[in-house]
């Protein structure tokens, strides 16, 4: 899987604060998207935010690689753009 920045990924909804998925009981919505704000392949991360961007901006964190491997970006239509929806 090749990540891109501007891509989107649909990934278990995740506490920013721990990078790690969220008990299903706290948050039932099931899968959030995600844009894909930054990569570092040869150090094995990247910098995600949940999107569409809150009213006042949208954390960013870090999850290995290795996390995503299985998921597929959302790409063309789908994809997310750094100043908004295209």
């Amino acid at each position: 899987m090749t990540l891109h920045q501007g891509d989107c990924i649909s990934l278990p909804a995740v506490e920013p604060s721990l990078a790690l998925p969220l008990d299903p009981a706290v948050d039932p919505s099931g899968d959030q998207l995600y844009q894909v704000v930054s990569v570092d392949a040869p150090g094995d991360r990247c910098w995600l935010r949940r999107w569409p961007l809150a009213r006042h901006g949208s954390p960013v964190f870090e999850l290995s690689l290795r996390q995503l491997q299985g998921r597929q970006p959302h790409r063309q239509a789908h994809r997310c753009s750094l100043h908004g929806r295209s």
